[in-house]
């Protein structure tokens, strides 16, 4: 029987720490919770916003850890799904200030959703249970 899973927290390479910190922590709302260093230039971050934690690494630490990521692109497929709370009001707020790739929509499935971008490419998505 495999281990039981208790946590999932993204790890995203980005191809400047600082630049995501900005982004994920002014326009997002998550807060730093460590960086290594302790100061820019940060090759590394964990920044939470309530349950949800993201990591943020710079390419060549990650390339260290990680060789078979030296040839992949930054960005690319990978999207992050979050559920929020009033979504109109975090679209109204957040359409001005990032590159929106999936406009507000009710979805078949009981969604109501919209996608924008990170600075490094990754695909966002603030979803909220639609009421009956």
């Amino acid at each position: 029987m495999p281990p039981q899973i208790t946590k999932l927290t993204p790890n995203l390479i980005v191809s400047n720490v600082e630049r995501s910190v900005a982004f994920y922590r002014d326009v997002l709302g998550f807060t730093v919770q460590m960086s290594v260093p302790d100061a820019p230039p940060y090759v590394f971050a964990a920044m939470t916003a309530g349950p949800v934690e993201l990591m943020l690494n710079a390419p060549e630490a990650a390339y260290e850890e990680y060789p078979a990521f030296k040839n992949q692109i930054i960005g690319g497929t990978f999207t992050l799904f979050l559920e929020v709370t009033e979504i109109e009001k975090a679209y109204a707020t957040l359409a001005p200030k990032v590159r929106v790739v999936m406009p507000l929509e009710k979805k078949w499935y009981g969604m109501t959703e919209f996608g924008f971008l990170d600075p490094d490419g990754y695909v966002i998505t603030y979803a909220q249970r639609t009421e009956s």
